[in-house]
């Protein structure tokens, strides 16, 4: 087992009518609130009144920004720091899933910081302080509620990348499943397979030793095969929708990283040159991408594969260990080829170009420019 150090700063506010809290909690922290959301699907599912409700009790002064992209670009992130800076706000209140809380992650230290936002992505600077966050949690699948990561895109560079930073973490983050029930089914099945691909990077990650958190990511794993399916079949199953949602903060908070060295991270990066090109749902990439990186490493990593497998799905033969794999994410319906997505409009040799061009690699299992094309293939 690798040295390591823990810390993980979030407070947790999770179950039925945790909202209660909301205004307390975000009156720690001041009055002027730059409230940040996505396209409008909390206005439609009542969750902005009832945000209003608990902002308007603490007599705070709200200042609104909205239409966060489900892929979510740089350019708003500026947008709304530039807006937060204007107004010197207090606290960032984020409404949303993953790209809207991995959005104000980025705002908290632009704000302050008052320089562009992928300055700090291309670590061009580092940021010296956050403006508070505090996360409401709309779907269950980053694990952005509980991490200091956020990921962004930058179109005009042909960029998706990830940033950490200990001042990304929300300072508290609401987690009501109920707050889920009006997700579609495919994004419920989305947020799945993000599930799954963030235990899959740990457990694929470099220090082998570390065999309690493998115990902690294959429960995980195990934990969204078992109920992800019956979830699918009654979304408005509060206790489904709960173990989802905690399996997701779970998936992502470091605790399966104790004892390793490093996540594998190259399934994650072909999965962002996938959705960057393609504005594709980040879980429906990482169906794509792992069942194919799998066929690819088996040799390699049989025996890990095997274990998953023993785990996960009753099986220790490698071959069918990723059969199984691929099968859930079908049963789930997300997709495991591009073309499923995109039918004829995906073009391997552009995806490919965009891959060499970023070196797209991981730091664990290396991959060269033949193994990009023989990756690709698959997913194909």
């Amino acid at each position: 087992m690798e040295n390591f150090t823990a810390h993980n700063p979030t407070t947790i506010h999770f179950g039925k009518d945790v909202l209660g809290q909301l205004g307390l909690v975000i009156n720690r922290y001041g009055k002027k609130v730059l409230l940040v959301y996505g396209q409008g699907s909390i206005k439609k599912n009542g969750l902005y009144n009832l945000i209003l409700k608990q902002l308007n009790h603490i007599d705070a002064d709200i200042y609104e920004f909205g239409g966060i992209k489900p892929n979510p670009v740089v350019e708003d992130v500026d947008k709304a720091a530039s807006f937060g800076r204007e107004n010197m706000v207090d606290v960032i209140l984020a409404v949303g899933g993953g790209s809207v809380i991995d959005s104000a992650k980025a705002i908290s230290i632009a704000i302050p910081a008052n320089v562009p936002a992928w300055d700090f992505i291309e670590r061009r600077t580092v940021p010296r302080s956050a403006i508070p966050l505090v996360s409401v949690m709309t779907l269950a699948a980053t694990g952005s509620e509980m991490n200091p990561f956020a990921v962004l895109s930058n179109h005009e560079a042909e960029l998706k990348l990830g940033y950490g930073h200990p001042l990304l973490f929300p300072k508290h983050s609401f987690l009501d499943p109920r707050l889920t029930f009006s997700v579609s089914a495919n994004y419920t099945a989305f947020g799945m397979a993000c599930i799954i691909g963030h235990g899959l990077e740990a457990y694929f990650g470099l220090g082998e030793e570390a065999s309690l958190a493998d115990r902690f990511t294959l429960s995980i794993i195990s934990e969204t095969v078992q109920f992800g399916p019956a979830l699918l079949e009654n979304l408005g199953d509060y206790e489904l929708r709960a173990k989802i949602m905690l399996a997701a903060a779970l998936a992502l908070n470091g605790m399966t990283m104790y004892g390793r060295v490093s996540g594998e991270w190259g399934v994650r990066s072909i999965g962002h040159i996938l959705s960057l090109l393609y504005d594709m749902p980040f879980g429906a990439s990482l169906s794509i991408v792992y069942p194919a990186w799998l066929k690819f490493q088996r040799d390699k990593l049989g025996p890990r594969i095997s274990l998953l497998g023993k785990n996960v799905f009753g099986t220790d033969d490698v071959d069918m260990t990723i059969n199984r794999l691929e099968g859930f994410f079908k049963l789930l319906d997300c997709p495991v080829r591009i073309r499923q997505m995109m039918g004829n409009n995906a073009d391997s040799n552009e995806i490919i170009r965009v891959m060499t061009r970023h070196h797209v690699n991981s730091n664990v299992h290396q991959l060269t420019h033949n193994d990009y094309s023989k990756i690709v293939e698959l997913m194909f």
